[in-house]
């Protein structure tokens, strides 16, 4: 039932993030876009540049607010990442060699011949 539950789980997240791809690149691509400006904003020494960096700056703003389902896409491949770590988190752990059966027959068989 634990495992369902995990399935479940990650086939919604997997979907919401494929959904949420073209916003996620579009907030990347926007706040790409909002670092460069901001730099060339603070290099900036005339008035005018200033002015038209800031209006291109709050243009490119509202693309990135725009795109604020990137943010719910972050979050479902967040719950992806958990669903995978707890899905292999069940896994058997390395074979314990002195409750198994041919290690000891091995280990028995060795004493008896000497």
């Amino acid at each position: 039932m634990k495992k369902f539950g995990l399935l479940l789980a990650g086939g919604i997240a997997a979907v919401i993030l494929l959904s949420t791809i073209g916003p996620m690149v579009g907030l990347l691509v926007s706040m790409a876009l909002l670092y460069f400006i901001f730099k060339q904003f603070l290099k900036a020494e005339s008035t005018g540049r200033k002015i038209g960096l800031g209006i291109i700056g709050f243009i490119v703003l509202m693309a990135s607010i725009h795109n604020a389902p990137a943010i719910i896409g972050v979050a479902a491949a967040y719950v992806l990442y958990l669903v995978y770590k707890k899905w292999n988190e069940n896994k058997p752990s390395k074979i314990n060699h002195e409750s198994d059966p041919f290690v000891n027959f091995e280990k028995q068989w060795n004493e008896l011949k000497h």
